[in-house]
């Protein structure tokens, strides 16, 4: 049962933690327990698969009109993967949270500084595993990449972690259901705050 109300305040949350530690299911259990709770929307340079809308999925733009968007510092973040840009533009993301919704920005590490610097409003919470074992076995059992692979993302979840203390909140996902009520209750803490612009 959804428990905001529609004149709470919005909020911009990014959410980061290393590949593996259930971010993705996270994000889907908040979008059922809390009101008015959305994935932002990426802008991205490749075409559309079938069946994607524009605005929906993602805002699909040209590479000279993203990377005038990159000089026009209109993007949250991006990154370059397999020869296409992927980013958050800075305005719909504003947009989303001053009509009420909670946003939520799933995002790596690098990305989520660059988030904070521009937003300083944002609430940035990062996803812990229980440990670095458990995490190790939440890969393996996946069953999609080879025990070379798995050691690169251990090694990338190192560092990631390293740069936790930077966040505002630390979530230990030991549960889904205890990890998303966790958040829950932050987003009601923030939205408390008198200050906030939204």
């Amino acid at each position: 049962m959804k428990t905001l109300s529609n004149d709470k305040k919005g909020l911009i949350v990014v959410i980061s933690g290393p590949s593996g530690v259930g971010k993705g299911t996270i994000i889907q259990r908040l979008k059922q327990i809390v009101d008015n709770c959305v994935f932002s929307v990426s802008a991205t340079t490749r075409s559309p698969r079938p069946g994607e809308v524009n605005g929906k999925d993602y805002f699909f733009i040209s590479k000279e009109d993203f990377e005038e968007n990159i000089r026009n510092q209109k993007m949250l973040e991006y990154t370059m993967y397999n020869g296409n840009y992927y980013g958050t533009p800075e305005a719909s993301a504003r947009e989303a949270a001053a009509q009420g919704n909670i946003v939520l920005l799933d995002i790596e590490v690098e990305g989520a500084g660059n988030v904070k610097k521009i937003i300083p409003e944002s609430v940035s919470i990062f996803i812990m595993p229980p440990s670095k074992s458990a995490l190790e076995q939440r890969l393996i059992g996946r069953g999609t990449e080879t025990v070379d692979q798995i050691r690169g993302r251990l090694n990338i979840a190192n560092r990631e972690m390293d740069l936790s203390e930077n966040y505002d909140y630390i979530v230990t996902n030991d549960s889904i259901d205890r990890a998303a009520q966790e958040i829950r209750r932050i987003i009601l803490k923030e939205q408390a705050r008198l200050n906030r612009p939204y």
